[in-house]
């Protein structure tokens, strides 16, 4: 049998990586060389060029791609390492089988299937090199803690949409070097995110005080600063945190870590989700998931907004419940307080960031001009530094 016929058939009994029949290059790699071999000029043609425009959506090595594919397939193989389940025997056979397979496609010349069609017209091409799949996979497989798979290997931080954990493309990509000022509050939380990578016993954490002051960009900023250590990020809307138990069953097994990042948290009187975080906190997902914390971000030391009103009721111990709504944040492990900064500490961020943005003005004009640009925005914080450093950028008045 013709050895590019007998590669098609083998890719076609991929059981492990069975998965990758649903990736539209893959698929479309497959019809055309298939095509190639067997189809008519202009339709094997046809598919040849489909399927480059494909490729070239990503990259212009099939090789490269095909790796790719292999490191982030979700499959029965990878689930079982995660775990931590035993895989010897048949199940390492077929792995072996599978990724020979898979590397022999991937380095499938070019000219091996334009040669075949034997046309007088141009024909786009695509590279191949030489890599060993089997030796970059048991790579991969020994670092899963650090890498881990499907969704999880090639993005690092997510939300909830339609009961769902969805990858987001393009996150903040603020860093650590970036933030200024709040040190000692930061290395808090950072020191809370190492123990929870290191597998040691970690806090939920609650970071509040004054709007703008870096609360926020605190969490994602450690989140980009660790995604290569392993660490994972999922965002939910306070309307969510039903949903948390689900977060819980889906990734309690994952070698990776995760944080569920809350932001803005706060609560009323009556809100349904102020029992649904209160069970969290008391213990229902620590005892769970150890590979996973809470991280919340609030404007407000009390997370339920408490009213006079609610003073004046009818409840025989209405102490005991205004106690218990006051309570709620001191059920977090960890509380880091930012607070608004003053004069000094202004300037000093207003500083930092006009050097990253390379902002050229004498530094008694730029201080000036920032205390009015504060006072005209209602206060000094981070927020309006970077506002005020951006305006000057945007304006021009740097030239």
């Amino acid at each position: 049998m013709d050895y590019l016929k007998q590669l098609l058939l083998r890719s076609k009994t991929l059981v492990i990586f069975k998965g990758l029949h649903k990736n539209k290059v893959f698929t479309s790699f497959i019809r055309a060389a298939g095509a190639c071999i067997n189809g008519g000029k202009q339709e094997a043609a046809e598919e040849y060029c489909n399927f480059i425009s494909l490729l070239y959506q990503h990259t212009d090595d099939l090789t490269e791609l095909m790796m790719k594919l292999v490191l982030e397939d979700e499959n029965l193989f990878i689930l079982k390492k995660g775990e931590g389940l035993p895989t010897a025997g048949v199940l390492e056979d077929c792995l072996a089988n599978e990724l020979q397979t898979l590397q022999e496609l991937s380095q499938i010349p070019c000219a091996e299937l334009t040669a075949r069609l034997d046309l007088d017209v141009f024909l786009p091409a695509y590279k191949t090199h030489k890599v060993d799949f089997s030796q970059v996979y048991a790579q991969r497989v020994h670092r899963i803690n650090e890498f881990g798979y499907g969704i999880y290997s090639r993005y690092h931080v997510f939300v909830m949409a339609d009961g769902s954990i969805r990858p987001v493309e393009y996150p903040d990509p603020i860093k650590l070097s970036q933030l200024s000022n709040y040190q000692a509050e930061r290395e808090q939380v950072i020191k809370n995110t190492l123990a929870l990578l290191s597998g040691k016993p970690a806090n939920n954490v609650l970071l509040y005080g004054d709007c703008g002051t870096g609360k926020s960009s605190t969490v994602k900023a450690i989140a980009n600063e660790y995604a290569g250590k392993g660490l994972r990020l999922i965002e939910l809307k306070k309307k969510q945190l039903h949903e948390i138990p689900s977060i819980v069953e889906t990734v309690s097994k994952n070698p990776l870590k995760f944080i569920i990042f809350i932001d803005d948290l706060s609560f009323t009187e009556d809100d349904n989700d102020f029992a649904a975080l209160k069970a969290i906190l008391e213990g229902s997902v620590s005892s769970t998931a150890s590979n996973l914390a809470i991280y919340a971000t609030s404007n407000r030391r009390h997370l339920v907004r408490e009213t006079f009103s609610a003073r004046q009721g009818d409840e025989i111990h209405f102490k005991d419940t205004v106690q218990e709504l006051l309570s709620l944040s001191d059920r977090f492990g960890l509380t880091v307080i930012f607070q608004r900064p003053d004069k000094q500490t202004f300037l000093n961020v207003v500083s930092d960031i006009a050097k990253q943005y390379e902002l050229e003005m004498p530094r008694e004009e730029l201080f000036q001009q920032a205390e009015a640009y504060a006072l005209s925005r209602g206060g000094r914080s981070p927020r309006v530094a970077k506002q005020f450093v951006e305006y000057l950028k945007g304006c021009g008045d740097n030239a």
